[in-house]
């Protein structure tokens, strides 16, 4: 599975449930009709009741250079708190934090859920995108590593 390259997200929620955020690539486009998109987390993971409970989900794509909140956000040894401490973030519509920089925040909810394995799958719809004014280059994980990708868009 190292060698399936993914995008570097990091998901967050926040609701009845509390504040919650996690690192995942397992994260890719259903389809545009409704936009959507599906996440997957290990059920076994500590942050998984408040995704189930609160239903909203923000996708946070990161920029290179944010590989540092990467590993913030896969840490088990730092709190939710402490994490959202450290990064600038506001809620979108559905409440989920949006984080600042990111190459494009997917706000959404989470319509299904999907049991595979040892994870979850969230169906995911859209209820917002938003994209920073400013391009900057991807972050890829592949091989057991990161990887930093070309201009996100260019500029006119």
């Amino acid at each position: 599975m190292s060698l399936l390259a993914g995008a570097v997200n990091v998901i967050t929620t926040d609701g009845a449930a509390g504040l919650a955020g996690f690192t995942a690539s397992a994260v890719c486009s259903v389809t545009d009709q409704p936009p959507t998109l599906l996440v997957c987390m290990n059920r076994s993971s500590f942050a998984h009741r408040f995704f189930v409970e609160n239903r909203a989900i923000c996708v946070n794509v990161l920029s290179a250079a944010q590989q540092d909140l990467s590993a913030l956000f896969a840490n088990r040894d730092v709190t939710m708190e402490d994490r959202f401490a450290q990064v600038a973030w506001r809620p979108l519509s559905t409440g989920a934090p949006a984080l600042q920089g990111a190459l494009v925040n997917f706000d959404g909810v989470i319509t299904h859920i999907h049991e595979v394995g040892s994870h979850s799958i969230f169906i995911t719809e859209l209820r917002d995108i938003r994209l920073p004014a400013e391009s900057s280059q991807g972050l890829a994980y592949f091989n057991r590593a990161y990887h930093h990708l070309g201009e996100s868009r260019t500029s006119a």
